[in-house]
């Protein structure tokens, strides 16, 4: 018997309606459904009266299912792998799966639709020609801001997924990163009844979340613009070298370092430090 295939399915993000034909042809012919919770993925197949066989693939136990779906598919089985909204993988678990699957020589085939960060993008109004996909941010400040400190001279639009109960934090960390001018634009809830998409800078989009309780609900894709152009990329990560390093070192020889690995003036760097220093004796 001929090996199946493992069929990578987009599904909506909010409105029903985005589902495909091709999409729901595919989960109607399928074997089985590798879903990242049948409870919310049963909801959606009943709403399209679909009944096919389910199989939980969530990030606890990819590892161990691969080999099994592996093994269904080698047998002449076609599965369909999706998430609980989108398209599966960003963010989402499988890509063991279809490393897996692909490693033992089977076809993998996407059925597209639906993704929250291109269709966020897409309305966004920001540079879109090139992008970089950040996902979550890590769940504390000080790791976050890690972690955006690492972005800060990234010349590329950046874009996040963001949730309820962290978009508040979140956003006060860019702001203290980034700078209160970065233009950002923040899409919330896209396709659903409260679809909501505000842009300006980041301290404006801090101040209309924190004032209006009701921005604070739902699923976030939070964009912000690229650093600019290298110059100004080289200032603000030698800045942040230079932070790091003035730490554990003279000022002059942290200029110095976070100069020469960063490209920036290093009387910038030494100047922005002095500066600093004299408004906090003050």
């Amino acid at each position: 018997m001929p090996a199946g295939t493992l069929f990578i399915v987009a599904t909506p993000i909010g409105n029903l309606a985005d589902l495909s034909p091709r999409a729901l042809e595919t989960l109607r012919s399928v074997d089985g459904i590798c879903a990242e919770d049948t409870r919310h993925t049963r909801q959606l197949l009943s709403h399209f009266g679909i009944d096919r066989p389910l199989l939980a693939l969530h990030e606890h136990n990819e590892e161990a299912m691969s080999e099994r779906i592996v093994e269904r598919i080698n047998g002449g089985d076609s599965l369909a792998l999706v998430s609980d909204a989108g398209t599966p993988l960003v963010s989402d678990p499988g890509f063991r799966v279809v490393r897996a699957a692909r490693a033992a020589g089977l076809r993998v085939s996407p059925i597209p639709g639906a993704c929250a960060a291109i269709a966020a993008l897409s309305v966004a109004g920001l540079p879109s020609d090139r992008f970089t996909f950040e996902g979550f941010l890590p769940a504390k400040s000080s790791a976050r801001r890690e972690r955006l400190g690492r972005l800060a001279s990234e010349t590329r639009t950046l874009v996040f997924y963001e949730s309820s109960h962290r978009i508040a934090e979140s956003l006060a960390d860019m702001c203290s990163v980034f700078g209160d001018d970065r233009v950002a634009v923040i899409a919330r809830e896209l396709t659903k009844l409260f679809e909501t998409v505000l842009d300006g800078t980041l301290a404006e989009l801090q101040a209309q979340v924190d004032a209006d309780p009701n921005q604070r609900k739902g699923e976030f894709v939070v964009m912000v613009q690229g650093a600019g152009d290298d110059e100004e990329a080289q200032l603000i990560e030698g800045k942040r070298l230079y932070a790091l390093l003035s730490e554990h070192l003279p000022p002059s020889t942290a200029a110095k370092l976070a100069a020469e690995i960063s490209g920036a003036p290093r009387k910038a760097l030494y100047g922005s430090r002095n500066e600093k220093d004299a408004e906090d004796g003050e």
